[in-house]
């Protein structure tokens, strides 16, 4: 069944199809936050860290990335409480992430996708 396919009538994911849903969305927030390790540590990084060696531009594109997985999470019916921190999330990281050197830095630290997966598992692990 595809995505669209088990869209419901106000554009919400069916809960049959919520599972596979989370793990797409997992395997993107590892992809941008957590893909990579450097050799010899336990220090991940993702496509998130290395797009803000170009500051503003690169953070602003992993942002629009970040906002897709936060409509993802909408259509799944997380509720706003759940979005609006992981909205939070993203925005700290796209604004001290496009600080040049620090924010470099700063997006090695901070997983902001990780954490978004984070709520979003215990938000439907208690469902």
């Amino acid at each position: 069944m595809t995505a669209k396919a088990a869209t419901g009538f106000a554009g919400r994911i069916e809960p049959s199809s919520r599972q596979t849903s989370l793990d797409d969305l997992d395997r993107l927030a590892d992809l941008l936050d957590t893909r990579w390790r450097i050799p010899g540590t336990n220090w991940r990084f993702g496509v998130d860290a290395i797009a803000s060696i170009v500051p503003v531009a690169g953070d602003l594109s992993t942002a629009v990335v970040s906002a897709y997985m936060i409509k993802r999470a909408h259509d799944l019916g997380a509720p706003n409480h759940i979005l609006a921190r992981m909205v939070g999330n993203v925005a700290i990281d796209t604004v001290v992430g496009s600080v040049p050197v620090i924010g470099t830095v700063f997006d090695f630290a901070f997983k902001a996708n990780r954490r978004n997966m984070a709520l979003l598992k215990k938000h439907f692990a208690g469902r």
